[in-house]
């Protein structure tokens, strides 16, 4: 545990008990030339889960076999869902005015800001707070990504990359992370 901090008051200040998770699956990572798949986003207040959403999202084109792999959405799975300018409105209204949590947070915020410009000429507004950043600040880890923090905090990662799954390690990690940097800066005291 790193980049301690003097008490708890600050503590809380960086780690807020209400938020929204939030996490995608698109078809690349380009937010201009690929389209999101999945949307799904955790309401959390007082640091307990109130409230979840989550829908596939179907693109105007093809799901390739490598995005299939990795996520396990296949283009069956899309054909029936509602498009991106059906979901949005109803994803946006849930995180409300919300800070957001995620983790590599940017990237799914690129793509929602990109979409929300394309189909509605509307900007992403809200708050953020990035897991990764947080690791990064506190963790001595080989390396940072979702997956292996989840292992080191002993969090299921079955369904990984999976939108609402990863929003469910996030979470986790989120609490692991927050109670670390608790705990060392009790320590201190």
């Amino acid at each position: 545990m790193t980049g301690i901090i003097k008490n708890e008051a600050e503590i809380l200040q960086e780690f807020p008990a209400d938020y929204t998770i939030l996490d995608i699956e698109t078809t690349g990572l380009s937010p201009y030339k690929c389209e999101i798949i999945e949307l799904s986003a955790i309401k959390v207040r007082n640091d307990c889960i109130v409230d979840k959403f989550s829908s596939l999202v179907k693109p105007d084109r093809s799901i390739n076999s490598f995005i299939t792999g990795l996520t396990g959405i296949t283009n069956d799975m899309v054909e029936s869902a509602p498009d991106i300018t059906a979901v949005l409105p109803e994803f946006m209204k849930f995180i409300e005015n919300d800070c957001v949590l995620g983790h590599n947070v940017s990237f799914d915020i690129r793509f929602i800001a990109a979409n929300l410009k394309k189909h509605f000429s509307g900007e992403f507004k809200n708050s953020r707070l990035d897991t990764m950043y947080l690791s990064k600040r506190y963790c001595t880890l080989p390396n940072h990504k979702l997956e292996s923090l989840a292992n080191h905090y002993n969090v299921n990662t079955k369904g990984h990359h999976r939108a609402m799954n990863d929003c469910m390690m996030t979470f986790e990690v989120y609490k692991n992370i927050k109670n670390d940097v608790i705990n060392s800066a009790n320590e201190v005291v």
